[in-house]
């Protein structure tokens, strides 16, 4: 069962490591984030607008929590270029419990 202190992996993409950098500084300076690791550039094929489209991009694994999370989608919204941002959510059903705790002790500090 969630609660809000559940933790969750939130995972998007942005188009160039200058975006990811904000975004990422943002999330954890507003403490909507514990923690944001900034992947290596990726390939992403997908169709949009009915186009096939060959994109790089900027994965960003967000480490946050079910309570901070409408505030979170809230920003990504805002801070990212794409009409349509990928936004992904999943539930952490465990992991090291003092892993854990830390992000909770970030996130209501």
């Amino acid at each position: 069962m969630l609660n809000e202190k559940s933790v969750l992996l939130v995972m998007t993409n942005m188009p160039d490591a200058a975006s990811a950098q904000n975004l990422a500084e943002s999330l954890v300076t507003q403490k909507l984030a514990a923690c944001v690791n900034i992947l290596a550039p990726c390939q992403s094929i997908y169709y949009w607008h009915n186009k096939l489209e060959h994109s790089s991009e900027i994965p960003l694994l967000i480490k946050s929590n079910q309570a901070n999370y409408q505030a979170l989608e809230a920003a990504i919204v805002k801070a990212h270029p794409y009409e349509l941002p990928e936004i992904i959510t999943i539930n952490v059903d465990g992991g090291l419990p003092r892993y854990l705790q830390w992000v909770d002790t970030q996130l209501s500090a």
